[in-house]
């Protein structure tokens, strides 16, 4: 039985999430299901799904976009893993002939918790390291795609697999000129930018800006919404600085449990580039000056 009106993706979600064991009680097993669009972005569209006294945060996008949810099904499985940090839970994920779904676990999710709890939980999750940086899989960066594979020399990483697409991107968007001329000078800089910085190839979670974090009712801090991948946990720290929102209690925490090398502050700027350029790439002109300036500055840097 589903819910009246529902359509082939909810349907298929319904009949999923009841086969999967764990996901409902017995109770609720016979109930239709009760939707409510709570929001959404894109191409992706956002539910609330209450089954009996099951409560579900589900995501759906188009067909064609079901890479980007099951790419994040997979961070979230890996950050859940290293149980450092609270992270929702993936009941269901699959594709109908109108779109793609994933059911989420349900968090009340409070704005917070960017504080010493979540500082050192950050620290925790970065001491889970790989041999190698990279991921088994690409992934998104919002919904820009995200290169990843495996390599030994952190350099040519982020050179080749942050940087160099998303100034490509850029430049095929019609953002050419003075960020092309200036992004080609950055891409032979960035081994003078990172001179002497190897890192170890901590998990990471990808997109860690203010957005992506809140607390529950006991405090306890959460993240969601990772683009994860084994690199410099200064990455992750980095962004946490571009938009703001985390307290200075975090920073503090983090830094006892974890503290940072020199050179921290020039990088910063180097990693939170792609970010910029990511946004320029996925907002369009209101970005273009601060990446403008942001590549120009590293470039005179490593004069």
């Amino acid at each position: 039985m589903v819910a009246s009106g529902a359509v082939a993706w909810q349907q298929a979600l319904v009949a999923t999430l009841k086969a999967t064991p764990g996901a409902l009680s017995v109770a609720g097993n016979g109930h239709p299901g009760a939707w409510m669009r709570i929001g959404g972005s894109g191409s992706v569209s956002v539910w609330s799904l209450a089954i009996g006294g099951a409560r579900f945060f589900v995501k759906a996008a188009a067909p064609e976009d079901a890479d980007m949810l099951f790419a994040e099904v997979d961070a979230l499985a890996a950050l859940r893993g290293a149980a450092a940090v609270r992270v929702p839970g993936a009941y269901a994920s699959g594709k109908a002939e109108d779109a793609a779904f994933v059911a989420f676990e349900w968090l009340d999710i409070a704005d917070g918790g960017r504080d010493a709890s979540l500082g050192r939980a950050l620290a925790l999750l970065h001491a889970v390291t790989a041999p190698r940086y990279g991921w088994h899989r690409d992934n998104y960066i919002g919904t820009t795609p995200q290169q990843n594979g495996w390599g030994d020399d952190w350099v040519a990483f982020f050179r080749d697999r942050r940087l160099a697409p998303q100034l490509a991107r850029a430049t095929r968007n019609g953002c050419g000129g003075r960020l092309a001329r200036d992004g080609e000078r950055l891409l032979d800089c960035v081994p003078e930018l990172l001179e002497g910085h190897e890192p170890a190839a901590s998990l990471l979670h990808g997109d860690l800006w203010a957005g992506n974090a809140g607390r529950l009712a006991d405090d306890t801090p959460v993240v969601f919404d990772p683009a994860s991948y084994y690199g410099d946990r200064e990455a992750d720290l980095a962004m946490t600085e571009l938009f703001g929102g985390f307290s200075p209690d975090f920073y503090a925490a983090y830094a006892e449990a974890a503290p940072l090398p020199p050179g921290y502050l020039r990088r910063r700027t180097l990693y939170n580039c792609y970010h910029v350029l990511n946004h320029l790439n996925l907002f369009g002109a209101a970005y273009r000056s601060r990446a403008e300036a942001m590549v120009a500055e590293l470039v005179a840097a490593a004069r």
